[in-house]
């Protein structure tokens, strides 16, 4: 998809906030320039796929792989608690339609993360 902002960030075409935090064959990650926490880090598949409503059979690798970079990010940045969210859709607050999962901490309140209606 040479118009999706993801894949020309994954490609390099255009750079990353911060540069990357992650790469590897398969999967970026980078810091959100709208972040909505404190640490608000995409994790993007380098291969365009839209949304979880497109993916198959054949993408569960890909998308295992992602929360295993969620995970080591988690320990890299010594973040205790944290969420995972995939946006689906325009309804579910998904804004660019390429698949990806944020990774989000760093609240200091006692029960962790407010309401998050848009991501």
């Amino acid at each position: 998809m040479s118009e999706c902002l993801f894949c020309k960030i994954a490609t390099k075409e255009i750079p990353a906030k911060d540069g990357f935090l992650f790469e590897n064959e398969n999967v970026v990650a980078f810091n959100d320039i709208n972040p909505k926490s404190p640490v608000h880090i995409l994790i993007v598949l380098k291969s365009h796929i839209e949304s979880i409503k497109t993916i198959k059979d054949e993408d569960a690798q890909l998308i295992g792989e992602m929360f295993l970079v969620a995970k080591k990010l988690a320990q890299e940045k010594n973040l205790e608690g944290y969420k995972l969210v995939f946006n689906v859709g325009r309804e579910g607050g998904q804004v660019i339609d390429h698949l990806h999962l944020h990774l989000l901490s760093g609240w200091e309140s006692e029960y962790g993360a407010p309401s998050l209606r848009k991501i």
